[in-house]
């Protein structure tokens, strides 16, 4: 169990005052100063040495990613930060900027000093009316008190921060569709490389990193990379946010170390499957995107990027979605494939075409109205989408049918039984 000493996030159910001086009063804007002198190029190593991969579902790691960033520019940098959480069973970002928004500001400043940003951009999601409102309230405070802005901190560094509200596609938490959605056009992913560290937002050097990552950066450089290197194991280090929801006692949002075995999470911190966990029937380990993973497999996975990749399937955003047994988990997977089919740009003939008939077939499926042969067809056809698009939608709408298909076969193969030999005694009568 992580200890209150190594928590990131203090505020994260909103116990106490989110503004500037409750935020100062737990340590945020101390010693930023101080950080900033330090240098880009000790910033940027000391995140490396941390070993903090990103926390928006990639998971590449961050300093790295920092890394990329020109030295020396003829155009503006930008630091772009993605607040665009619409990720179903994901609301980890939103209680960071509900409770926290100075945090992720802190973040801002030494993120964009890292890398030489002149600005930050934060594109927030547009259904997140409060949380917009405590943000813009949080960077109107750090104004004022000269945190952001000319000679941020009295450090020297000038940085700007502003506040852009998405329009609600889920397309736009795709970074480069992000950009565009920026730049003032419609939402759609580009054509990589080149990537945005070379040519971004307006055409100029951009990183793009989720809410938690950069809320993340000050604790690392105020604590050192040796401190977040010890909690988790190597390359899944540091703790996490995750989001605990489905059939659990007490669904609940809590920051943990990474690598903390899956049944641990959920009976210590939400109290447990509801009606005991030999009701479990599988849990989604990272958000909707990723392949479900069966009861028995949940007994003794770690929740980190390596382990959950080695049962094919991913930590993503750590969003943990229990079902029980109770749960119709064709059916279950077959919304998903409908919420992707609608959210797809429809840029990519694979995503646009194969998502659609995915979900038509997946609707059969639920009814047992196909046949055993269409189950590897539709397999087949999955693994055809996936890979094979713009941007990574496509890959996170195919993988919870194969991860469906992989371990609940069984009860796909029994309702086209039971619709045929309900077809067999109509067709008889």
């Amino acid at each position: 169990m992580l200890a209150d000493r190594d928590r990131v996030f203090t505020n994260l159910y909103g116990d106490h005052d989110w503004r500037l001086a409750g935020a100062q009063r737990r340590g945020d804007w101390e010693g930023t100063r101080e950080v900033i002198l330090k240098g880009r190029d000790w910033i940027v190593n000391e995140v490396k040495e941390s070993g903090l991969r990103g926390r928006g579902g990639a998971g590449f790691p961050t300093g790295l990613k920092w890394s990329f960033m020109p030295k020396e520019s003829d155009r503006p940098c930008y630091l772009v930060v993605n607040a665009d959480e619409s990720e179903p069973g994901t609301c980890k970002d939103r209680d960071i900027l509900r409770n926290e928004p100075h945090k992720l500001l802190e973040g801002c400043v030494l993120a964009g000093a890292g890398m030489g940003c002149t600005a930050v951009y934060i594109y927030i999601r547009g259904e997140f009316y409060n949380e917009a409102q405590h943000l813009q309230t949080a960077i109107e405070e750090s104004y004022a008190a000269g945190l952001i802005g000319k000679n941020a901190c009295g450090s020297g560094y000038d940085v700007e921060v502003y506040l852009h509200r998405g329009a609600g596609a889920y397309i736009c938490g795709e970074e480069t569709a992000l950009l565009e959605s920026l730049e003032g056009k419609k939402g759609m992913p580009r054509l990589k490389p080149p990537f945005p560290a070379a040519v971004g937002l307006y055409g100029c050097p951009s990183t793009v990193n989720n809410v938690e990552t950069i809320a993340t950066a000050p604790a690392i450089l105020k604590r050192g990379a040796a401190w977040f290197a010890s909690i988790g194991r190597p390359r899944n280090t540091g703790t996490k946010i995750f989001c605990i929801s489905g059939h659990v006692e007490q669904p609940c949002n809590v920051e943990e170390a990474m690598s903390i075995p899956l049944r641990e999470l959920i009976e210590r911190h939400a109290g447990g499957v509801r009606g005991g966990w030999d009701n479990l029937l599988s849990v989604i380990p990272g958000g909707s995107s990723t392949p479900c993973l069966p009861a028995s497999t949940c007994d003794n996975v770690l929740m980190d990027f390596d382990s959950l990749v080695a049962e094919k399937s991913g930590l993503g955003t750590a969003a943990v979605i229990v079902m029980d047994k109770s749960t119709d988990i064709v059916r279950a997977i077959a919304r998903l494939s409908q919420f992707y089919k609608h959210e797809s740009c429809g840029q990519c003939t694979p995503c646009r075409e194969g998502a659609g008939w995915v979900w038509r077939v997946m609707e059969r499926m639920v009814a047992g109205n196909a046949s055993v042969a269409e189950i590897d067809m539709l397999y087949e056809v999955t693994k055809e989408i996936e890979g094979h698009t713009i941007c990574a939608l496509a890959d996170g709408a195919m993988w919870p049918v194969q991860g469906l298909i992989r371990h609940f076969r069984p009860e796909m193969e029994r309702r086209i039984q039971e619709y045929r030999a309900a077809a067999s005694r109509k067709a008889a009568e």
